[in-house]
């Protein structure tokens, strides 16, 4: 909880300034791209997190590594390294997200199906739920074949499930209380 405050507060200033620059989404690619290189080389994971690399060699390296980054994007991390803070570098990342959707007004929306939806039946289905709330999605899609059928649908704190195991869960409960 303490380290979420903390890199909420990095992630406001963050956002912050690149509103200021007009650069939400440059910066937040940029952060993105950051953390995704982070993810994929362990190595490079555990170099930026070591508590006894020097942080000035540290600041160099990730410096000359990073140079094409947004200088907003590049600061905050470069910021990270001197305060030691380098730990908070996803959380803060998640936070920007946050921060960036509610700045444009939108929600998140993770639609869960037993088979891949095609982009026009999923461009249907998320128009649709668009028009339906008023507000606009970020949608996020998987895959789970144990739903036999159907659409799951989480919008926030809300969940609407349309599944045929959903709906066998439902006629068990319902069953097991009779």
């Amino acid at each position: 909880m303490a380290n979420e405050k903390l890199a909420r507060r990095y992630a406001t200033a963050i956002f912050q300034l690149a509103a200021e620059g007009a650069a939400v989404a440059a910066v937040g690619h940029d952060l993105h791209t950051f953390v995704a290189a982070l993810d994929a080389d362990a190595a490079v994971d555990r170099f930026f997190r070591s508590p006894v690399i020097d942080r000035g060699e540290k600041a160099a390296v990730i410096g000359d590594a990073f140079d094409k980054l947004h200088p907003v994007a590049l600061h905050a991390i470069l910021l990270l390294i001197r305060k030691r803070r380098e730990s908070l570098a996803p959380e803060i990342v998640e936070q920007f997200d946050v921060l960036e959707r509610q700045a444009r007004g939108a929600q998140t929306l993770h639609i869960t199906t037993a088979r891949p939806l095609s982009k026009t039946e999923l461009d249907a289905l998320v128009a649709k739920l668009a028009s339906g709330y008023k507000t606009p999605f970020d949608v996020t899609q998987n895959v789970d074949p144990d739903l036999i059928g159907g659409v799951r649908i989480m919008m926030g704190d809300k969940r609407i499930d349309g599944t045929i195991a959903g709906r066998l869960d439902d006629l068990a409960r319902m069953l097991s209380t009779n």
